[in-house]
């Protein structure tokens, strides 16, 4: 097989694990509690990280980077990971995952608004239809107004923010490390920078002790690696695959993952949640290609 397709499949595998991933870091914190689960999750996906690319060595990084890149790395994962497991419901977990998908048109946003240069007049249509996308979803069935949306959010308001910072905590990071990042890539050491920070997280909370089972812990090890392995695969995607067709790929993300979330969690999705989802995907598509050469996207 030629080497640019393995490669290229390495990122197609790492899309599909980062789709599944969701539901399972919702069913295993289902079993082990929001932090507890969260924090077993990222040690597990941790450990697998140092055993496939080493342990991080600190001096190859620059202490900027690891400051702010790490820090953005480390709120926004735990943002997602608590908002998926602090949901009301698995189908309130899934809305978390259309909010979180507004990162790719936030990102697109974010480089418009810093550049400076004159952009394509489509973005804003772009990323217009992706907010409305997302309330769309969250709405439901119950139609599209501003009393609904505020009543859906005030049912849980501490998830719904998390998964709202999280989207443009993760713009902002995609931004400000490929700036200052300088081709560096200190994924491993993130990871066990989030899982510490949320074991500190738990032993600061009330949260019950977690009991494991034979079921527990198969789910656990699936998901930690699984989620491990999405960031290895692309890491060695990077390398020298066809990341036109990549990027291409991920940004239809959305649907892969609310799709797999669904099957994993057994969740019947209603029309207008999957319309909603394609809204999100269209638009931040849309961002995307309109942007793409200028901003190297």
């Amino acid at each position: 097989m030629n080497k640019s397709y393995q490669y290229t499949l390495a990122g197609v595998a790492a899309i599909l694990l980062w789709s599944a991933v969701m539901g399972l870091v919702r069913a295993v914190t289902e079993m082990l509690g929001p932090i507890g689960g969260a924090a077993s999750i990222y040690t597990v996906a941790s450990v697998f990280l140092v055993a496939v690319m080493g342990v991080p060595k600190l001096r190859l990084y620059s202490p900027r980077y690891i400051l702010i890149g790490g820090s953005l790395f480390v709120a926004y994962e735990i943002c997602l990971a608590l908002a998926l497991a602090m949901a009301n419901s698995r189908q309130q977990a899934v809305e978390m995952l259309v909010i979180n998908y507004l990162w790719p048109a936030l990102t697109v946003l974010m480089a418009v608004l810093s550049s400076g240069k004159p952009c394509s007049k489509w973005v804003y249509p772009g990323i217009f239809l992706a907010f409305f996308g997302v309330a769309w979803s969250i709405t439901g069935e119950q139609g599209l107004t501003l009393q609904q949306i505020a009543t859906n959010v005030t049912t849980n308001p501490v998830t719904y923010a998390m998964a709202l910072v999280g989207a443009f905590l993760w713009a902002l990071y995609c931004i400000l490390t490929k700036r200052i990042g300088n081709g560096q890539n200190a994924i491993t050491l993130f990871f066990i920078m989030t899982a510490v920070s949320l074991w500190l997280k738990f032993g600061l909370s009330n949260e019950s002790t977690m009991v494991f089972d034979a079921e527990s812990i198969g789910l656990l090890l699936l998901t930690g690696v699984a989620l491990g392995s999405g960031y290895a695969l692309w890491n060695y995607a990077i390398i020298g695959g066809n990341m036109v067709l990549l990027a291409t790929l991920s940004y239809f993300t959305p649907v892969l993952s609310t799709a797999l979330s669904s099957l994993i969690l057994g969740l019947v999705l209603s029309q207008s949640f999957i319309q909603g989802v394609f809204m999100v995907t269209a638009g931040s598509l849309l961002c995307w290609l309109v942007t793409r050469t200028q901003f190297n996207q």
